[in-house]
């Protein structure tokens, strides 16, 4: 079923601090032919039970998005990730990152499904007790039960901690009533069981509870009128000294907090994963109208400028798709790791997680913001047509917008990845001091031949090393100047944070394509280094201008021309031929009338 190492030598946000081997990494050609054989089921179910249906979803026909939700647990995708004593499929975290892309063309069924799956199911698998599993896991894996989140409150935001939900220890001592507001809370129109955050007494920290709807107290206001995803239900939850046995607790006291947190962090990376179908099918909707549309006697796949954004929509797809799953399975690696030393499995699970928290912001906001570029070229192919509700477009447009708030704004997500990164130095997880000396002391200067020499695509494996340069040039530079107060410099650690995004994507796609030029003789594998090339040209592009301007923002005279010289020489990509890269792809788009490759079929 999997293909992780038992033994792994990856560290979460290690990559920028390592020539990473093509050799140890998994790609998604490598899915086993069980993983495929479930993601075409799903692709199945997807194709009958719910894109036929997107107007009454999107209408909220009541009643319909409870009844796709249980066709769906009776398949088994709603217990993906539940133990089979529960009545789950046992799978590995990655096959759970593969049933999210395939589930990502739905719009609203994608966020009511991920609601469900992840962070309505998984606080109770992660840390409930053994008394707690067996009530509740089962109900939600069949999907006799639905399951939502109540965490965000009008004034506690990405700042969750300082939700005003409170819980009050009853007279008798066998219960708490909880009293407070929370909103945005998806699913909660038809959900029987809500993951309920709020403060015990004058806790510093949030305690979690399972609230089961039958417990009564809860009211609701309406249905949310929303821009995007406006068939998922999303509605204010008002409690109101609603009665929970204590032993409804999840965990312990005050520890909810870091519950939320751990997650939003595998909430973040599914979410970032969960664009990967919905691009293709996007990219293949504009491939087909483009071949269709006839302007000046001729398909408008033929003009130059529509084949630029038929071959950015697939390079910028195929970097996420290789970003994903290699994180996913990074992190299978480390949960097994974890328990051949000796961890309980669950433990294992959390710590895995916890260990790639950076990889899942950066999968989160990459893939979110690749899925917005999608959906507007999208909608650009198909001018007028684009804008009108009859045609795919402008739910897609619509529906893609949310992922940049929800699971934490991406500017949060550029923040919180930075300052992982620069708490792991500071507690000496990562060695900063010498390769930050060896580029200031002129040591570390790349010359035209490198270690990457001899290898399959040389010259990219080359650039990838000199772009982690430069990003260690900055993280040092700033933390010689601002020190312990860095992260209040937000400015410049969002641009840091689009280096390193850009970096981790590129090399993930090198890393891919190296290996299918390795291991896979296909005839394909040009379309694979082309794409790769492309997406690394833009992305050197993006990391210098990033560089230039987070040198700017923290130095002047020589030390910025110091810092200037240093991003000029890393950042030195010889000329590609971007448009025969794009002509080539989007040629191979045009014949095939869809986007350019298949994994499953």
């Amino acid at each position: 079923m999997t293909q992780v190492n038992i033994k792994t030598k990856v560290q979460g946000g290690g990559f920028l601090f390592t020539k990473n081997d093509f050799k140890d990494q998994f790609i998604p050609e490598e899915f086993t032919d069980e993983q495929k054989m479930m993601a075409n089921a799903t692709q199945e179910f997807i194709d009958k039970e719910v894109l036929p249906n997107v107007e009454r979803i999107d209408g909220q026909e009541p009643g319909l998005m409870r009844s796709v939700m249980s066709k769906a647990g009776e398949l088994g995708l709603l217990g993906v990730s539940i133990p089979e004593q529960y009545g789950g499929l046992g799978m590995s975290f990655n096959t759970s990152m593969l049933i999210a892309d395939i589930v990502a063309p739905t719009g609203s069924f994608t966020t009511a499904y991920g609601a469900h799956t992840g962070i309505g199911t998984l606080p109770i698998l992660y840390y409930g007790n053994d008394l707690q599993k067996e009530k509740y896991l089962s109900k939600l894996a069949s999907g006799e039960w639905m399951a939502c989140y109540c965490l965000t409150e009008p004034d506690a935001g990405s700042d969750a901690n300082s939700g005003k939900t409170k819980a009050v220890l009853s007279a008798d001592q066998q219960h708490y009533l909880i009293s407070g507001q929370k909103m945005w809370i998806s699913n909660a129109g038809f959900a029987d069981l809500f993951i309920v955050f709020a403060k015990i007494e004058n806790d510093r920290n949030l305690t979690a509870f399972i609230v089961e709807k039958s417990f009564g107290g809860i009211t609701m206001n309406d249905e949310e009128r929303k821009l995007g995803i406006k068939g998922s239900s999303t509605r204010q939850v008002f409690f109101n000294d609603t009665k929970v046995p204590i032993e409804n607790m999840l965990s312990t006291r005050e520890n909810g907090f870091k519950i939320a947190v751990n997650i939003l962090n595998i909430g973040r990376i599914k979410l970032g994963c969960g664009v990967i179908n919905g691009c293709k099918h996007l990219a293949s909707q504009s491939t087909q109208y483009a071949n269709q549309r006839k302007q000046f006697g001729v398909s408008i796949s033929s003009f130059g400028a529509i084949k630029i954004k038929l071959a950015d929509m697939a390079a910028k797809t195929y970097a996420i798709e290789s970003a994903s799953y290699r994180a996913g399975n990074n992190i299978d690696q480390q949960i097994n790791f974890l328990i051949t030393e000796g961890l309980e499995e669950n433990q294992a699970k959390l710590k895995g997680i916890e260990q790639f928290a950076i990889e899942a912001a950066i999968i989160k906001v990459h893939g979110s913001e690749v899925l917005t570029y999608v959906a507007d070229q999208g909608v650009q192919i198909f001018g007028g047509m684009g804008f009108s509700e009859e045609a795919p477009m402008a739910r897609a447009y619509r529906d893609a917008r949310i992922t940049r708030i929800y699971e934490g704004t991406n500017e949060i997500n550029r923040m919180l990845l930075v300052g992982m990164i620069i708490k792991r130095i500071i507690r000496g997880q990562f060695d900063l001091k010498a390769p930050y000396d060896a580029i200031i002391n002129d040591h570390n200067i790349p010359a035209a031949t490198s270690s990457a020499t001899g290898s399959l695509l040389p010259e990219e494996q080359l650039i990838i090393e000199q772009l982690k340069s430069t990003v260690i040039l900055l993280l040092g530079k700033g933390l010689e100047i601002y020190g312990t107060t860095f992260n209040d410099e937000q400015e410049i650690m969002l641009n840091i944070a689009d280096m390193i995004i850009e970096i981790y994507a590129a090399e993930s796609a090198l890393l891919r394509t190296q290996k299918l030029l390795n291991d896979h003789k296909k005839s394909s594998n040009k379309l694979f280094v082309d794409l790769t090339q492309l997406y690394l040209c833009e992305a050197v592009t993006k990391i210098k201008n990033d560089g230039y301007e987070a040198s700017a923002s923290m130095s002047s005279g020589d030390d910025l021309s110091f810092l200037l010289n240093r991003i000029d020489v890393y950042t030195n990509y010889n000329a590609i031929n971007k448009k025969d890269l794009r002509r080539n792809i989007a040629d191979e788009m045009i014949a095939q009338d869809k986007f350019p490759y298949s994994l499953y079929q």
